[in-house]
């Protein structure tokens, strides 16, 4: 089984926009949902809403995180599950950086100046 969460929870996750270097994904629960094991590559998170969690690493450890709405953070590549502790909507974009080959000077296009 596929460990991509618009795979484990469609009813959460959407890709809202995708293309060759990235994409995007909006995530939406309600309080007391949770999300299945799943993983995410490294990411930029950008949240909608303010938001109470619990995550869960692959052995069962758990943190809480606590974020206001607004808030913007590099998500190193990990796999978890979650749980909406808190008593709001959590409501976050992803933007899930893909692997590509590093830039050649061909590829930086004209130089203008």
């Amino acid at each position: 089984m596929s460990d991509d969460p618009t795979c484990t929870d469609p009813d959460k996750y959407q890709v809202v926009f995708e293309n060759e270097q990235v994409r995007v994904l909006e995530y939406v629960d309600h309080p007391g949902d949770r999300t299945s094991l799943h993983a995410h590559p490294d990411s930029v998170m950008y949240t909608l809403s303010g938001f109470r969690r619990r995550l869960y690493n692959a052995d069962g450890e758990s943190r809480d995180v606590e974020l206001a709405a607004g808030a913007t953070g590099w998500l190193p590549a990990q796999r978890h599950a979650g749980h909406n502790i808190g008593d709001s909507a959590t409501h976050v974009i992803f933007v899930e950086l893909k692997r590509s080959k590093p830039a050649s000077p061909a590829d930086l296009g004209p130089v203008v100046g």
